[in-house]
């Protein structure tokens, strides 16, 4: 089995990357269902991505895109990379 050049990593870094994953999924348990059932529907052509971020002095910042065939194969990758921590 061939691992690479695990010298450059910092475990200590993953290690804290997953305690605020974590406690993130504790305090929010909602979001990484929602994650998960994303994930398992999968994210296909033509598919509309929506991000809102609602500030507390009520500035709001949106951005959108509609997914290209192209774009598949990088939702699927990621669904590969992080369906497993949720």
């Amino acid at each position: 089995m061939n691992f690479g050049n695990l010298g450059n990593l910092d475990f200590s870094a993953l290690a804290k990357g997953q305690q605020a994953w974590n406690t993130f999924k504790a305090n929010h348990p909602n979001f990484p269902k929602f994650l998960k059932y994303v994930a398992d529907r999968g994210v296909t052509e033509g598919t509309e991505v929506v991000i809102t971020i609602k500030y507390p002095d009520g500035q709001n910042v949106n951005s959108s895109i509609k997914v290209k065939p192209d774009d598949v194969a990088l939702f699927e990758s990621l669904k590969g990379t992080f369906g497993k921590m949720l």
